[in-house]
Formats: C-alpha cells, sequence, structure tokens
C-alpha cells in the first residue's frame, strides 16, 4: 500500500471542553481542547480532528477562540467539524486556523454547500462526514443518519457517498452509530463498499478498541484512522500501533 495511512485522534468537545478527557499523564487539564491537542502532537498523531458535537443541535456555530487556541498549539493539520452550514462558517473556522472543515447535516440538507466550499477554499479544505446505521430495507444496508446521528433520513449511505464523490470531494468520513465508543471494531462493510464506490480518501471512524482493528480498516480500503476513546484513555499508544501496522505491511506516515 503505496500511499502512507495516517493516524487522526479525535477531540469531541461539548461547551468548549473535550467530553473524554485524555489520561496523559502530563496533562494538567484533561479537559482543555488546547492541552489535549499538544499531547497528541507530542504522541505522534499525524492529524488531529477537533468535534464540536453539539453545536448543530445547538443551532449555533464553531467555537472559533477554541479553533484559534488549538492552530497556534497544534504542529499537524486538523479537521473542525459541528456547526458549520455554509460557506460563511466554513471561512470563519479556516481563517482561525483549521486546515480542513468537516460538514455532515448541512451538506445532506443542502448538497450545494459542498461544491460553494469547495469552488471557494479548494477540494482540501472539505470532509464530508457521514453517519450511517444498519437499515436492511436499504440497497446497501445503511441508511444515512443526521442531526449528530439522531435524525434518521430514509437514505441510502453508499448512494450518498457517490453523490458526496462526485463533487470531488478528497475525504468523506463515515461513522457508525452501531460501532461508535462500542470498541468492537470499525464497522468494515461500510468502509468496504465506500472504497470500492468513490475516489474519496475513506475515513475509518466509530469502533477502534485494539490495533487488529486498525488493520482491518486499512485492508477494507480506509486511509485515515481516527479514534478517540482507545488514544485517550491510553489504551493504545500511537508511536505502538505504527510500528504495528508497519510490520503487518502497511505504509505509515
Amino acid at each position: 500500500m503505496s500511499t502512507p495511512v495516517t493516524i487522526m485522534p479525535c477531540l469531541d468537545m461539548q461547551n468548549g471542553r473535550v467530553v473524554k478527557g485524555i489520561h496523559f499523564v502530563d496533562i494538567a487539564d484533561a479537559g482543555d481542547p488546547v492541552e489535549c491537542a499538544k499531547a497528541y502532537c507530542t504522541a505522534g498523531a499525524d492529524e488531529l480532528a477537533l468535534l464540536d458535537i453539539t453545536a448543530t443541535v445547538e443551532k449555533r456555530g464553531t467555537l472559533l477562540d477554541v479553533v484559534k487556541r488549538v492552530s497556534a498549539a497544534c504542529t499537524v493539520p486538523f479537521t473542525v467539524g459541528g456547526g458549520i452550514c455554509d460557506v460563511k462558517s466554513a471561512g470563519e473556522v479556516l481563517t482561525a486556523g483549521a486546515n480542513t472543515v468537516s460538514v455532515s447535516s448541512a451538506a445532506f440538507r443542502n448538497p450545494e454547500i459542498i461544491p460553494a466550499i469547495i469552488n471557494e477554499f479548494g477540494r482540501s479544505a472539505l470532509t464530508v462526514a457521514i453517519d450511517v446505521d444498519v437499515n436492511s430495507t436499504m440497497p446497501s444496508g445503511y441508511e444515512v443518519y443526521i442531526d449528530g446521528g439522531r435524525t434518521a433520513t430514509g437514505y441510502d449511505a453508499i448512494e450518498w457517498a457517490k453523490k458526496v464523490d462526485g463533487y470531488g470531494v478528497e475525504v468523506i468520513l463515515p461513522t457508525s452509530k452501531a460501532g461508535d465508543g462500542a470498541k468492537t471494531g470499525y464497522d468494515l462493510p461500510v468502509i468496504r463498499a465506500m472504497a470500492q464506490a468513490c475516489n474519496a480518501k475513506i475515513v475509518a471512524s466509530g469502533g477502534a478498541g485494539k490495533m487488529e482493528h486498525f488493520l482491518e480498516a486499512v485492508q477494507a480500503g480506509a486511509q485515515i484512522l481516527l479514534a478517540a476513546s482507545v488514544f485517550h484513555f491510553h489504551m493504545i499508544d500511537i508511536g505502538e500501533l505504527k510500528t504495528y501496522l508497519k510490520n503487518n505491511g502497511v505504509t505509515v506516515k
């Protein structure tokens, strides 16, 4: 696999605080996103995700002051999601220092914001996130959910991924509701189906519990490996994970 896979810890934020604090011993405040971001940069993360998990539901913008502070402290690229609903809000987050914005619900409700953001800021500035859950009545067996996984859409997840891919999006981030936080492994059929159907890089997200899960995701077609709990709670060391993947024939950064 010639393209190196990247390791992407995810910081879920609520009210400007990381919801699952990181258990690094040398962090003074495990709830502070800036301290967490610094710790991950030091630990060998290739990029970071910063998700304001209640911004969309609370109908407010992303916390720009947090983005600015993380940008000043962070030595790797980072993606910000939550509350980004149009070109203006995307621009504010990118101006505050984020490398990429992630949109989910807003893109589903109004797909035209996908080409609008790409035209304004370039393809590398946008990730489209897709929350999915199992639904046997859908052609692919998976349905798109929006509003932080709260609202079913009746739309097939792989069909939506294909539509998103058609706009030239570089990265698609599917998260399986069933797998999220369960540590039972990534939802491999979703990753496999999207990787086969799309040109975009696919992010594995939701469900990592051990190193084998990361390898399985790469074998299914993921090129970016996102996780939260296993890194936060120090169950898996990023350096050791990269060594494990390398020993199993995976090119890492």
